[in-house]
């Protein structure tokens, strides 16, 4: 264990709490390295709220970029910061791939954009990007390159980017960020205003009845695999077992995200627990 690790393992707890709950499964050898890309992903995540103009965010971004850079070229990579010196061990320990962190960052574009995806297919491609790429790279941490199991993780980093971006709808609308798709809220003849003001509440339902719809999708697409998965994939896969249990919680309470049982429902622990113990995500 190196002197960081602690610090990231706290960092990780604090700011991505579910992902820390799977990531704990991770065998010993691989657990900094999950650990390192989930602190990683979870300074991008947050560039958006962390600044008052988009400029800066747009800033804060080339500067990881220029770290990617410097790993990967031997540049000069930037000292004293211990997410940037995990981030950097891991990459040289399990010989991660450039593409996924590049492709990661140019998504990230969209969240000092202020720009809703035009539709379902451009939220997807944004899920994707995020949240698809850091599971592949995890997967790699966990010395898994089959297709199939790939294949899963893709399909399960997009359902878990959607199923995160409708638990933070009324986050990310008091931050004046808005990424139900544009289709979707002019065919309920809705706007943002709906939801920052949370009137509507039945439109708005069916908006995100349709995202949950496509993220339960992505699950079961992922699950179709699951015999021909590589078990060594599992502690990257796990998220599926939280979505899942976050999208019935949903549905259960009609797809209202005004409901007050939204923002209260806390992850499923121990349904994790059970699954990475018999081994299914």
């Amino acid at each position: 264990m190196t002197a960081d690790a602690p610090y990231i393992a706290a960092l990780v707890k604090r700011e991505d709490h579910d992902r820390f709950l799977t990531a704990v499964f991770a065998p010993e050898r691989a657990r900094e390295g999950v650990m390192a890309l989930y602190a990683f992903n979870a300074e991008v995540a947050k560039v958006r709220e962390s600044v008052s103009e988009n400029l800066i965010g747009q800033m804060k971004l080339q500067w990881w970029r220029d770290v990617i850079a410097a790993v990967y070229e031997g540049g000069k990579v930037p000292q004293g910061n211990p997410v940037v010196q995990a981030l950097a061990g891991t990459i040289a320990a399990h010989h991660l791939s450039r593409a996924l962190f590049d492709t990661l960052l140019d998504a990230r574009t969209r969240d000092v954009a202020d720009d809703s995806p035009q539709d379902v297919t451009e939220l997807e491609g944004y899920a994707e990007g995020t949240s698809a790429s850091l599971t592949l790279l995890v997967l790699e941490v966990l010395e898994v390159r089959g297709e199939v199991s790939k294949t899963a993780g893709r399909h399960v980093g997009i359902a878990w980017a959607l199923t995160g971006l409708l638990r933070a709808v009324l986050f990310h609308a008091r931050a004046n960020r808005f990424l139900m798709p544009q289709d979707l809220m002019a065919a309920e003849n809705l706007t943002s205003h709906d939801l920052q003001e949370r009137r509507n509440a039945d439109k708005i339902a069916v908006v995100v009845e349709q995202i949950a719809r496509t993220a339960r999708v992505h699950l079961d697409q992922a699950r179709a695999h699951t015999k021909h998965v590589d078990r060594k994939a599992l502690p990257a896969l796990l998220p599926a077992t939280l979505a899942d249990q976050y999208l019935k919680g949903l549905e259960r309470r009609r797809f209202d995200v005004f409901d007050p049982r939204h923002v209260l429902q806390r992850p499923a622990a121990l349904r994790l627990a059970w699954n990475a113990w018999r081994g299914v995500y």
